[in-house]
């Protein structure tokens, strides 16, 4: 089979499109015969090794896990001994994670509890859009920044892969919502269910009289201080995305100083780690099953232009997410 691969860290010119053996399924896995595929920062970050902590898990000298991609949809092959809810030929999409990282291949293979069943209203390409960014989205609405309805919630980066669906599922439970985006994407942003959009080329959302019970921050481009103006006396910030530098040194000490401000004052600020969830892709299977949450879908490229899709990624200005067609 067909699949990018990299032995070296560094730019999209390492990635090759090589023929490598098709996977098979251990036990409680599934091999999915891929249709689509979605980049997501992570992948870059393998690819180059950076912040340097990233090849603590994936090899100091060189990737151990030489394939890319986590976002996959498609066709089941085959399944392990022990996997009882898929069957070859159903449509499934989901997120292959850690040794099974593979995705931007013909064939991938996933553990079974990291896969859902694909909605039948949406294309392949869509459903591979929805896994990592809506679980980012879900559970740091839902788990750190215990969303109600009637919330004001603001959502930093509001076109992004996880600002979009994170303005879609506040609405879905019910909040009333504000997304921060550039000139270009304020009718789109608007179109997903926004109440209020703030252009950031034109107005800075930490500036104004504007308080927030809750706000997801998928950019990271304001100082905790600047957020903590925004919210409520017991308003939430929640971090799920941000610049990281070589070291890490800058995201580490926002961190400290989040924990640290939290614990002497009424507002919180919380980071996240998003973790692969069957029940959590339950729920955002059926948010979109029920047409509560669409995924934005920028741009698509074939398996052989995942260099150039990731180039494109990396320049930061992908409205929602950015898909690879695979099948």
């Amino acid at each position: 089979m067909k699949a990018i691969v990299y032995h070296q860290y560094g730019s999209p010119d390492v990635l090759r499109l090589e023929e490598i053996e098709k996977p098979t399924a251990g036990d409680n896995e599934v091999v999915i015969k891929v249709r689509a595929a979605a980049l997501n920062p992570y992948d870059w970050h393998f690819m180059r090794g950076l912040p340097y902590l990233v090849r603590i898990i994936a090899g100091l000298r060189k990737p151990k896990v030489t394939r890319l991609g986590f976002d996959v949809a498609g066709e089941v092959e085959a399944v392990g001994r022990n996997v009882t809810q898929f069957k070859p030929g159903d449509a499934v999409f989901g997120g292959c994670a850690g040794a099974l990282a593979g995705s931007f291949a013909e064939y991938a293979c996933a553990s079974e509890s990291a896969l859902a069943r694909k909605p039948d209203n949406v294309t392949f390409g869509q459903a591979a859009a929805v896994p990592m960014g809506a679980l980012t989205a879900l559970q740091g609405l839902r788990d750190k920044g215990h969303i109600q309805p009637g919330h004001t919630v603001l959502v930093n980066g509001a076109a992004g892969g996880v600002g979009s669906f994170g303005v879609q599922i506040a609405k879905a439970f019910g909040a009333e919502v504000t997304g921060v985006c550039s000139t270009r994407n304020m009718e789109m942003v608007r179109s997903i269910g926004a109440g209020r959009v703030i252009d950031y080329t034109q107005e800075d959302f930490t500036d104004g009289g504007q308080r927030y019970d809750l706000i997801l921050d998928a950019v990271g481009n304001r100082s905790l201080s600047a957020g903590r103006r925004a919210l409520n006396p017991k308003g939430i910030l929640v971090m799920a995305g941000g610049q990281a530098d070589r070291w890490m040194i800058g995201p580490l000490a926002r961190a400290f100083w989040a924990g640290l401000l939290s614990r002497f004052g009424s507002q919180k600020l919380v980071g996240l780690l998003t973790r692969s969830s069957k029940e959590d892709l339950g729920i955002v299977q059926e948010l979109i099953a029920s047409g509560k949450v669409t995924p934005v879908v920028d741009r698509t490229y074939k398996l052989s232009e995942v260099p150039e899709a990731i180039r494109y990624l990396e320049e930061g200005h992908a409205r929602g997410k950015v898909v690879i067609a695979v099948r």
